[in-house]
């Protein structure tokens, strides 16, 4: 056994040849300037199309952050409104401290020291 791994590895393997096998031209193999041109096209497309997904996905988000806003700005619209009209309907609105700094705060009378 020992002998047979020694005539295997020290068995001269054939040199490989330099040129094409017959029939074969370089064409074949490589794919020259045609190849070149379209994997560059390929690259540079997908790289406008990230960009311009990039781009709209950026638009969506701030376009809902503004609508996100708005809708709050309304609500607090609301709620100052209804604040509001249930002051003029006669509801329970706190009386101002006079001049001596007397009048409720936070609903309850108390006198300024």
């Amino acid at each position: 056994m020992h002998s047979l791994l020694l005539a295997l590895a020290t068995t001269p393997t054939p040199m490989p040849s330099p040129t094409l096998r017959d029939g074969i031209s370089e064409d074949q193999v490589t794919p020259g300037l045609l190849g070149f041109i379209m994997t560059a096209f390929f690259v540079v497309a997908t790289a406008l199309l990230i960009v311009d997904m990039v781009r709209r996905i950026r638009r969506v988000r701030y376009r809902a952050q503004v609508e996100e806003e708005r809708m709050a700005a309304a609500a607090a619209a609301d709620v100052d409104a209804e604040d509001a009209r249930e002051g003029l309907d006669g509801g329970a609105r706190p009386a101002a401290p006079d001049s001596n700094g007397n009048g409720p705060v936070d609903g309850l009378s108390r006198p300024r020291e």
